[in-house]
């Protein structure tokens, strides 16, 4: 079990997106816990991939395939949680796109796949999302976070919007994040946003509350 984990862990870290759904498979078959299996292999493939990133040892390239690779691997443990006892405890409800006008979503889908490896649902509502349907879908999911990517100064301020039609239909208790190229922490502060992520990293520990 342990060199199991280790090789999953490993498939993160290198970015091999197949040989991590290959893993990932064959834990299910061989009947192993799966919590563990994403927790200690996986997930802590992701987080080592995370440090390197932050430290500068790794680049943003590398960043995305070790994400790609951790996407795969869920994809492929995903409905064996879903179907079982009681599931994996989820730490929180996100629902997470691009603003309209905007088309850019890699970023976006980083984030989307680091907050899912680290213990969060997530609806990924894509790019070029409208500010209603934002508030719409978390609404519906009772989410517990709105994420708003904008790489352009001219979409910037439909994040403003999506917290504005929030207020008006008083569900000022769901957070609100945005990031994006442009953005910044004092741009989140002016529209009265509950926090600013700069990269994937960030937006994890700041829907962990840390």
């Amino acid at each position: 079990m342990k060199e199991h984990l280790e090789s999953c862990r490993q498939s993160i870290i290198d970015g091999d997106a197949e040989k991590s759904a290959e893993l990932a498979k064959l834990a299910l078959e061989k009947g192993m816990d799966v919590l563990e299996v994403i927790e200690n292999g996986f997930v802590s493939g992701i987080r080592e991939v995370g440090r390197l990133w932050e430290e500068g040892e790794l680049f943003l390239p590398e960043l995305v395939i070790g994400a790609d690779a951790m996407k795969k691997a869920m994809d492929v443990l995903q409905p064996s949680l879903e179907g079982g006892k009681g599931g994996q405890k989820s730490l929180g409800h996100v629902v997470i796109g691009t603003i309209e006008g905007d088309i850019h979503d890699i970023g976006k889908t980083l984030v989307a796949t680091m907050l899912a490896a680290n213990g969060f649902q997530v609806t990924d509502l894509g790019a070029d999302v409208p500010v209603a349907k934002f508030v719409e879908t978390a609404e519906k999911t009772s989410a517990d976070w709105i994420a708003i990517s904008a790489l352009l100064t001219t979409t910037m301020p439909g994040q403003k919007k999506v917290i504005e039609q929030l207020a008006a239909k008083s569900l000022g208790n769901i957070k609100v994040m945005v990031g994006g190229a442009p953005c910044s922490s004092e741009w989140a502060s002016e529209i009265g946003a509950d926090g600013y992520a700069g990269d994937a990293v960030a937006a994890v520990a700041l829907a962990k509350g840390q």
